[in-house]
């Protein structure tokens, strides 16, 4: 068991500080709305502190999971961040879906200092957290990753290193592209059955088993049909991965035609006022520009 801090308390933070206080660890939290966390150690055997320093004191390993560049930037750095409190040997383990740019400007901040960096974003949505079963994408050196692992574990059903710092970061932006394709795919599958009068569950009970198949056909098609989209991440969110994705594109020279179209719909959904929906809504963004 080991003296664990977590960072950020949003819809997957809370969840995977409650898994590592759950499998016995010692888990100190801090929240940006001082609240929020105290809160959380009311709810849980863990403490909570009012600046990063204050909460990393004494923690073998700091895991982060906050907005965005900016955010994690907060956290680390300055007189009251993260780094400033921690020791050398110990590990800060970064869950926030950033760019790989700011992932490595930290980890050779946190390299001058002694520290261990693994930038670890996470796949599978708020479900995902509270059931702790997260999938897991790390970049970082072996030695740090290895003592990291086993504390991922508490909330990752798959955890796996897939080369240096950064990465995770990179795997993460994969993922993302994956899904903004396969969303807009599905939107208008399901939108063609319900304009031509076949029944869409009855549908996706045929074809999900097939090559056509995925977890968002699978968990999403049941409130897509029913044009509710209140159910996990959300398009603010969404654009702002994709924003890093495209930025990614351009930097390697890969082509996004793809990406960077869904991009502009998920802006349309975000002008309709979905921008807190879920990433399915781009079925509503259909029905409302057809």
């Amino acid at each position: 068991m080991a003296k664990v801090t977590f960072l950020g308390l949003g819809v997957m933070g809370s969840p995977m500080a409650g898994h590592l206080e759950a499998k016995g660890h010692d888990v100190t939290v801090y929240n940006r709305t001082t609240a929020k966390a105290e809160a959380w150690a009311a709810a849980h055997k863990g403490g909570f502190a009012a600046t990063p320093r204050e909460a990393v004191e004494g923690a073998g390993f700091v895991m982060a999971c906050v907005g965005n560049d900016d955010d994690l930037r907060s956290v680390c750095l300055g007189p009251d961040g993260a780094f400033a409190g921690m020791s050398a040997g110990s590990v800060f383990v970064d869950h926030t879906t950033v760019s790989a740019k700011v992932t490595r400007e930290l980890a050779a901040v946190a390299a001058e200092n002694g520290i261990g960096y693994v930038d670890a974003p996470v796949s599978g949505g708020q479900a995902g957290a509270e059931n702790g079963v997260l999938s897991v994408m790390c970049g970082g050196t072996e030695e740090d990753y290895a003592k990291a692992e086993p504390i991922m574990a508490a909330y990752g059903r798959t955890v796996k290193r897939l080369g240096e710092v950064g990465m995770g970061q990179t795997a993460k932006m994969c993922n993302q592209i994956c899904i903004a394709g396969l969303v807009q795919g599905l939107s208008e599958a399901l939108l063609l059955a319900e304009n031509s009068g076949l029944d869409g569950e009855a549908l996706v009970e045929v074809i999900a088993g097939g090559a056509a198949g995925s977890w968002q056909m699978v968990n999403r098609h049941k409130t897509m049909l029913a044009g509710e989209y209140e159910h996990g991440f959300a398009v603010d969110w969404m654009r702002k991965d994709l924003a890093i994705c495209l930025e990614a594109g351009e930097e390697t020279g890969t082509p996004m035609p793809v990406t960077a179209l869904v991009d502009q719909f998920y802006k349309d959904v975000q002008t309709m006022g979905g921008g807190r929906w879920d990433t399915s809504s781009l079925m509503a963004r259909l029905k409302a520009f057809k």
